[in-house]
């Protein structure tokens, strides 16, 4: 018979997952379906009733995101500039009852190609907290995922925080998602950027990223060296900065599709970052 165990601290959380294996169900809007037609075997933990795990805040040099923080918390909280991408990302998850129930941090542990959330958080340089009970570790965001359903996480371990370094607090950013539809819908290829510009608009430091487009999202590092010292525009864009991306052909479309959407859409966000 499946147990369900919803504990108020978070140390009662890391004592149970270091005596036995427990599914962790956060807002469950991906679990659940895939449990459809299946008799219940899961031992279920639910961290949603421990307070530490929620909410936004900067601490130190970081913004913290709490392992319990919806996306509908983001898009209703006062954030500098630099999260303007997540926050574009956040309207494109689902729809509001979605948006209301997902996580974030749920949204990296699912470690889909198609996670929306995974390019702006690259994009910001984005941590994990990794938390057992005899201590965390950080990890960085490129690092936590290693493919397809798959992360560094181990069984004995709750990712409890999302750290943004606050050194890009004022830089400028943005997200665009190509899909059949604006939302509702899985991303065929998606883009994230973050630019922090000078006096004269040109390009200090830039992080951009595309989604879909391999089997975890990925830095387009080429490109962002190639734009240091630049005015962003999209002419700077060229197909071979998207020489280390893989995509998959499948029913939503092609690899090489995905490609040409990808410089596009790169391309459209670059103009849409220009002073």
């Amino acid at each position: 018979m499946a147990s369900y165990f919803r504990p108020t601290e978070l140390s009662q959380a890391l004592a149970a997952l270091s005596e036995c294996a427990l599914t962790i169900v956060a807002g469950a809007t991906d679990y659940y379906p895939t449990q459809v037609g299946r008799r219940a075997d899961h031992d279920i933990l639910d961290p949603s009733a421990i307070e530490a795990l929620h909410g936004i805040e900067a601490e130190g040099d970081y913004w913290r995101i709490g392992a319990m923080t919806t996306w509908r918390d983001l898009m209703d909280a006062e954030l500098p500039p630099c999260f303007d991408g997540l926050k574009a990302a956040a309207r494109q998850v689902g729809g509001p009852q979605i948006q209301n129930t997902a996580t974030i941090a749920g949204n990296l542990c699912n470690a889909s190609p198609a996670a929306d959330g995974v390019p702006p958080l690259l994009c910001l340089e984005a941590e994990v907290v990794l938390q057992c009970r005899v201590g965390a570790r950080r990890v960085p965001l490129s690092k936590f995922i290693l493919g397809n359903r798959r992360t560094v996480l181990a069984p004995d371990e709750m990712l409890t925080a999302i750290e943004v370094p606050q050194h890009l607090e004022q830089a400028r950013s943005g997200f665009i998602k190509l899909g059949a539809r604006s939302s509702l819908v899985i991303s065929i290829v998606m883009a994230a950027g973050v630019l922090q510009l000078d006096g004269a608009g040109r390009v200090m430091r830039a992080g951009l990223s595309v989604g879909a487009c391999s089997e975890v999202a990925q830095r387009l590092s080429v490109l962002e060296a190639a734009l240091v010292g630049q005015v962003p525009i999209g002419d700077l864009v060229k197909p071979e900065h998207f020489a280390t991306l893989s995509p998959l052909d499948d029913h939503r479309g092609t690899a090489g599709y995905r490609l040409d959407a990808a410089v596009t859409l790169v391309r459209r966000l670059l103009e849409e970052l220009s002073p």
